[in-house]
């Protein structure tokens, strides 16, 4: 197996996570999110119930390899009709907290995958 020292200079990587909050590059960041390497935008769900297959037609349009969904504080997964168009598109969705987002992320970002982080917080 060959390790390669990861270059992720410029990218937002997740620096801490924390009750209602997350900071990334050491910037504090409240509310739900969709994280990729080079940008960082408000999501519309406030809370798990709020979620809609619009909400995941938005993280689709970015075209990912992966997408990394952070349900809060607690694990819960969403009924997978609500992201049957990312499924459907060959994206892979991976469905944990948000702290263990956070960490997964950053492991996935540095080995160069194309992964988007779409994260509630509470």
């Amino acid at each position: 197996m060959k390790l390669h020292e990861a270059d992720t200079a410029g990218s937002n990587l997740f620096t801490a996570s924390g009750a209602g909050h997350v900071e990334i590059n050491k910037v504090r960041h409240e509310g739900s999110l969709i994280v990729t390497a080079d940008s960082i935008t408000p999501w519309r769900p406030a809370r798990f119930e709020d979620f809609s297959d619009a909400d995941f037609a938005a993280v689709l349009a970015l075209q990912p390899e992966l997408v990394l969904l952070g349900t809060g504080r607690k694990l819960r997964f969403p009924h997978p009709r609500l992201y049957a168009a990312l499924t459907n598109a060959g994206i892979g969705v991976e469905v944990m907290d948000t702290a263990a987002l956070c960490r997964t992320y950053n492991i996935l970002l540095a080995e160069g995958r194309g992964v988007v982080a779409a994260l509630l917080q509470d």
